[in-house]
Formats: C-alpha cells, structure tokens, sequence
C-alpha cells in the first residue's frame, strides 16, 4: 500500500503566490528580520498546502510562530549546507500537529515518546503526528489522539482552536550532526467536557510510539516553563515535587507508577546525548496555555 503523503509548508509573503518553502531555509525567517525568534504570521490549509503568510487570507489564523535560538536552519553556514545529501536538502519542509488536551478539571495530558523511535526517543511531548492530505489541523490532531492514546473525543464534548507554531528542526542542534527533518509544528488545544480521571479510564497507548503517560496541573506546568523569565507567576508558589504520577507500558500492561519529577524539569542539554526531558517547543505550548489559565483565573 502506497503511504500517505504528507502536507508541505507554503510560503506568502507581501501577497506572493504561496511557493513551497525550502528545507534549508528557515520560516520563523522568512517572515522577521532573520535574527528574531518569535513572530506573528497566518496560516490555514488550503488545496493540501499548509500556508504560512504575513497577510490574512480565507480561512486563516493569527498565530505566533516561534523558533529555538539554538535552531539548526537557522545556524548553519555555507559548508554544512553543502554537506546535506541531495535527498535531504529536496524534501522541504513538512507539518505536524500537536494536541494539547485539556481535561475539565485544567490538567492537560503529555506522553512520552518510545525509546525505539528514531526521532525525539524518551522526550515528553503531547499527542501528535503529521497532517495528511486531504486532511485539516481538527481532523489529523484527533486522528493521532486516538492512534497514539486511544483517545476517541466525540462531537459536542470539546472545543479547539489552534495555538501557535514552533518551527522543529532533528536533531535540534549543530553539535549532533546535520539536520535530518524540519517541521512546522501545529499546536492545537483541545478542551474535553470530561475530567482527566473520566479520560484515563479509556487510555490505550501505542506501545510502539508511546512508552509514558501524564496528566499535569497548572502548578506542574509553571515549574517545567519556569524558565521563561517574561512569565507571570501564580499567586502561590509551591514547592517542587519529588514525583509525578505517570502511566508507563509495560509489555502491553498499563502501570501506574510515580516518575522523578527531574525528568520533566531538565533543560536540553548544550553538547552530548539528548536526555528525557519536555520538548521545547512542548514548553513553548505550555507556556501559551498557562497564559490561558492565568487570564482565566
């Protein structure tokens, strides 16, 4: 069976016709002045393109697109360009989807990727996969909800709206060889008329693509975006766990089990082996959510 092909990322600029972005070249920017990190665009899926412009056109969103400052594209220089195989360099760049899901009493739910997966093993990450064509960010987001935890949300339970855009680039630094996959990332929420505990009860991860389940509350997720120096603090600061309560696969079983909280707390590291940690762009999403939860306070 001929596998599905995936959406690209398409390029607009000052009301250019959309041209498919490069693999080498980067799309936070295209759209700033190249240095900057962090930037508003619009963006919609249009005709199996996943369009990306600094004009407002049918069916798009405004959303803020953000890129690592340590982001491979963005740091290579002339020579590693020329280093990239022919069959990189002609891929361009494709488009993921990430669900935040937010369970009705405000926790939200990340998994944490197989260490058999030849991208990202280990990193804690939410729900998430390509966009397929013929394919919108709704219907692909909960596609791999439901591939990836077993999570089915049924119409007129939940309600969305797209998040922001983080541009990911494997590996996610120079220091570990050449870029190898170059998405834009597609972070939706998802907020579910059912508490997390209603959801746990029909959790069944692929154990091929997820080795760890957790639900965080508000407090968990300031912690792991602590970071962030432009982030406003809670009202009340508590203290660190020592532990998280996680869903782990073992052979096929689901066991509850409590996970240093270390794991989710760690930086990525500057040089060697990657270690388990939440994603960056994960803490970038995270960071928009619980801007969310702070407004509604």
């Amino acid at each position: 069976m001929e596998p599905m092909k995936r959406i690209l990322v398409y390029l607009s600029r000052e009301r250019s016709l959309p041209h498919c972005a490069k693999f080498i070249q980067s799309i936070a920017g295209y759209f700033g002045s190249g240095q900057e990190e962090k930037i508003l665009v619009n963006c919609g899926i249009d005709k199996n393109r996943f369009i990306i412009s600094d004009q407002e056109f049918d069916g798009s969103t405004n959303v803020t697109l953000k890129r690592s400052k340590t982001c491979p594209i963005k740091n290579m220089d002339e020579s590693q360009v020329a280093a990239l195989p022919e069959d990189v360099r002609s891929r361009g760049v494709d488009v993921g989807v990430a669900v935040i899901l937010q369970a009705a009493n405000s926790k939200v739910l990340l998994t944490r990727r197989s260490s058999a997966l030849s991208i990202f093993p280990n990193v804690w990450v939410p729900p998430g996969g390509h966009i397929e064509q013929d394919e919108q960010v709704l219907d692909a987001g909960l596609r791999e909800l439901k591939e990836e935890t077993g999570l089915q949300l049924k119409d007129g339970e939940f309600t969305w709206r797209m998040m922001g855009l983080w541009e990911s680039v494997f590996p996610p630094l120079l220091s570990r060889g050449l870029p190898t996959r170059h998405h834009i990332v597609v972070y939706m929420l998802v907020l579910s008329q059912e508490t997390h505990e209603q959801l746990q009860k029909r959790l069944c991860p692929d154990e091929s693509e997820v080795s760890a389940c957790a639900w965080l509350d508000p407090s968990m997720v300031e912690l792991i975006i602590s970071t962030n120096r432009d982030l406003p603090s809670m009202e009340t600061q508590q203290d660190i766990p020592t532990t998280i309560g996680a869903t782990e696969l073992c052979n096929g079983s689901l066991v509850q089990k409590d996970l240093p909280s270390s794991a989710f707390l760690r930086a990525m590291p500057s040089e060697g082996v990657d270690v388990e940690r939440v994603s960056t762009g994960t803490k970038f999403a995270l960071q928009l959510w619980f801007k969310t939860v702070l407004q509604a306070k």
